[in-house]
């Protein structure tokens, strides 16, 4: 074997330094550096995630000072108190499927309270919105609408058979009607009046009635009929054209005498004493008062 030239190892160790020259060296810190397509796929998510924020934002035209403007975006704090009252019926409809109708009715009337917070307080904040006012009607749908009907129904209702779960339905069908013309009047109507019934004070004297019979154990046969005539007559009065006072037209930063507020804490005290009983005659009550007052309308004589 010939012993190499000086040519041919000067050859060799050039053709060894470009070799080892087109391997990648190692990071200093041990870590290794994305390549082109790593780098495209992480833009890539970020691209994807933009794209579905934007797609799913909520955009709706409103008014303000004179000028129509597009918003994006929806408010939280009113949106969150029409979330807690949904969250509230749903809960009284899975405690009346598990028999905890006393639950039951108290969710629906947190659920009540809430709703009326909401509007109360996007108006306090000038936060409202269409997105607000759909988004309350359609947790009313559950809370006031499906709730009370089907706790009447897991109650009592499902032991009269098929005319049980008809009248629950009537009632369902009647608030879905009664909370569609609502929002098709807003701006139309006397605010000082409600035309029918509104569905919380409905749903509120279902639940006080479930809640009181359940409390007593009143489950012969002409509680059952009592019942059926209950929620059948809170579903055809929402949908009535009978008016019924809003309250809307009270001024709460005013000062009142103070028996007023006497008279106040007297109700709270009554309430506590047995509350089933007195919610139940006080919505009994406000119920009654619209056809009441319907008739005396018709029965004085026009002067």
């Amino acid at each position: 074997m010939k012993p190499m030239t000086q040519d041919a190892r000067d050859q060799e160790h050039s053709g060894s330094d470009q070799s080892t020259s087109g391997q990648a060296s190692p990071d200093p810190k041990g870590s290794e550096q994305p390549s082109g397509a790593d780098r495209s796929e992480v833009g890539g998510n970020e691209d994807l995630a933009t794209a579905f924020l934007r797609e799913t934002e909520v955009v709706e035209e409103a008014v303000e000072d004179g000028k129509k403007i597009r918003r994006k975006g929806i408010y939280l704090l009113p949106n969150l108190f029409t979330t807690s009252a949904l969250f509230a019926g749903f809960f009284a409809v899975v405690a009346g499927i598990n028999g905890e109708f006393t639950s039951a009715a108290v969710a629906i009337f947190i659920a009540m309270v809430l709703d009326g917070l909401d509007g109360r307080v996007a108006r306090m904040t000038n936060t409202q919105s269409e997105f607000g006012a759909e988004y309350d009607s359609l947790a009313d749908m559950i809370s006031f609408g499906m709730a009370p009907a089907l706790v009447a129904f897991t109650w009592i209702l499902q032991d009269i058979g098929k005319t049980g779960w008809v009248v629950a339905f009537l009632y369902v069908a009647c608030a879905a009607l009664r909370l569609a013309r609502f929002n098709v009047q807003i701006g139309s109507v006397d605010k000082k009046w409600f035309i029918g019934l509104p569905s919380p004070s409905a749903a509120a004297l279902v639940a006080a009635s479930v809640w009181t019979f359940h409390s007593f154990d009143a489950d012969a046969f002409g509680f059952k009929l009592l019942m059926l005539v209950v929620v059948a007559a809170a579903g055809v009065l929402m949908v009535s054209n009978i008016r019924y006072y809003s309250f809307k037209d009270l001024d709460f930063k005013k000062p009142v005498p103070f028996v007023v507020l006497l008279a106040i804490v007297l109700a709270f005290v009554l309430i506590s004493v047995e509350p089933s009983v007195m919610l139940l005659l006080l919505f009994g009550t406000y119920v009654a008062s619209g056809p009441v007052l319907a008739a005396m309308r018709k029965a004085k004589p026009k002067s």
